[in-house]
């Protein structure tokens, strides 16, 4: 039966009717055993979330769970599912959320619910509502305060969602300053809608936030990171990340961007290293083999923020950062480390920052030997290293644009044509510690990492020399340790 007949009562304020696209007709198969379920039961379901303003857009469907929120109770929600499902999972029943899995898909069923943050908690405090109009309004933006009926689709935008999508517009349901009371992450989730969907904010929208961003300090740090890796990802994170920097948020989880915003030459006025920063990030692809890029982005973010602590000028030499991407390299590590970041996400975005100077070390041309090292000290964020040294050129001077391109082509060019002599990916001493006991008649120990150590140097500067020649220089330089020793 179609929600809002007689039989159900009239349609919601706000309610209409819409041609629904055909593209979300596999989800609307999908939910029907559901909706047919809760609609059997006497009870509304609605189809809610990203997957209505994106079929709005024309976007294509996303992955991940399908939202829906329904006036039933957490317990007649498990009641109703139960029968359908493979599986339930109840861990947010006290929040009103209950998963299913139905039919090969993923469901989360939320009760309609109000929620609101006590100034001095993390924690909402959970209100739930008969009606569908209290849920939306408690929703971040009304860009997303829309609903699909189900089992039959007929739109649900009491706040005008819609026109506000076609007219490029970010709002609130209620004033923003009680949407950023109830969630304080609202904020920073409005950087990304604005540079995700190309949104506008209202003014107010503007001012709620620099009135309110102190408030960010409740929000756990794994929920600030979660939307921070999603701002980054974006096609062009631009405008969200001068929003951050703009209103005050950053400084609140992230000081070290806002820090930037520094002329590298104070005398000639140069580029901004914020500027610089945002377009850095903005040049490295959003994605990579269909996954988002958010290593190198984050490290495209982080790659300078060493350069405040680092800056000097000096007359006739101007500005300098001597060692900023060591310093930048720790810098990163805390921070990332402060938004609980996993430490394999941490130590690969540091290790960018660190090399990511590495390419202008090779001034004099790509010898053999400095490809090998470079290769080297990239290991397996080789690709990755290779774009941030890429999209670090901003210059606007076409002719230094065009000869750092080309000596990055050089390098890649002399990277494969060294790699089909030697096998670059695994380069290590042509002996190992083993034969370098047999060899000198050494025990575990220093001696040992010493001589490791030499044969590595000499496999860098010329390239594999065999078993028979790297013996002969071992024992050489062996001879020469030996005589410099007391009683050699």
């Amino acid at each position: 039966m179609r929600a809002g007949s007689a039989e159900r009562g009239p349609p919601e304020a706000g309610q209409t009717d819409k041609v629904i696209p055909p593209r979300l007709q596999p989800v609307l198969d999908q939910v029907r055993p559901l909706a047919d379920a809760f609609d059997a039961a006497g009870h509304r379901l609605y189809l809610v979330g990203g997957i209505v303003r994106d079929q709005l857009l024309g976007r294509p469907l996303a992955g991940g769970d399908i939202d829906l929120t329904t006036d039933a109770r957490p317990e007649q929600i498990a009641a109703l599912v139960g029968p359908l499902a493979e599986s339930v999972w109840t861990q947010g029943a006290r929040f009103g959320t209950i998963g299913a899995r139905v039919g090969g898909s993923d469901f989360e069923i939320t009760t309609h619910r109000a929620e609101a943050y006590r100034p001095d908690s993390r924690k909402p405090d959970v209100v739930f509502a008969d009606a569908v109009e209290a849920d939306l309004s408690r929703r971040d933006f009304t860009v997303n305060a829309m609903a699909l009926t189900l089992p039959e689709p007929v739109l649900v935008d009491p706040f005008e969602g819609a026109a506000d999508l076609a007219a490029g517009r970010l709002r609130t349901p209620l004033a923003p300053e009680e949407s950023f009371t109830d969630d304080p992450l609202r904020m920073l989730r409005a950087a990304r809608f604005l540079a995700g969907y190309g949104l506008v904010p209202d003014d107010d929208v503007v001012g709620a936030v620099i009135e309110h961003a102190h408030r960010l300090s409740i929000v756990s740090a794994e929920r600030i990171r979660d939307e921070l890796d999603k701002l980054i990802v974006v096609e062009d994170p631009a405008p969200g990340l001068w929003f951050l920097v703009d209103t005050g948020l950053a400084e609140q989880f992230l000081p070290e961007l806002p820090a930037m915003r520094l002329e590298q030459d104070p005398i000639h006025h140069h580029k901004d290293v914020l500027a610089h920063t945002i377009a850095v990030v903005g040049k490295v692809a959003a994605t990579r083999d269909g996954a988002p890029n958010k290593a190198v982005r984050l490290a495209a973010l982080f790659h300078d923020v060493g350069k405040p602590k680092t800056r000097s000028y000096t007359r006739g030499s101007g500005v300098s950062f001597h060692h900023h991407e060591v310093v930048g390299a720790r810098m990163t590590r805390d921070r990332m480390q402060a938004l609980r970041y996993p430490n394999e996400d941490i130590d690969t975005v540091t290790r960018l920052v660190f090399l990511h100077l590495r390419f202008h070390t090779y001034r004099l041309g790509w010898t053999d030997s400095a490809v090998r090292r470079y290769v080297r000290d990239a290991g397996p964020l080789l690709d990755e290293l290779n774009e941030l040294t890429r999209c670090d050129c901003t210059t606007r001077n076409e002719k230094k644009a065009r000869t750092l391109a080309r000596r990055m082509d050089e390098l890649v060019e002399r990277i494969a044509q060294l790699n089909e002599r030697e096998e670059l990916a695994a380069i290590r001493p042509d002996l190992d510690g083993r034969a370098v006991m047999e060899r000198l008649g050494l025990d575990p120990g220093p001696d040992v990492g010493r001589a490791l150590a030499f044969l590595l140097e000499l496999r860098l500067e010329e390239g594999p020399l065999g078993a028979e020649e790297a013996g002969r220089r071992l024992d050489a330089w062996w001879a020469e340790q030996s005589a410099g020793r007391p009683g050699g």
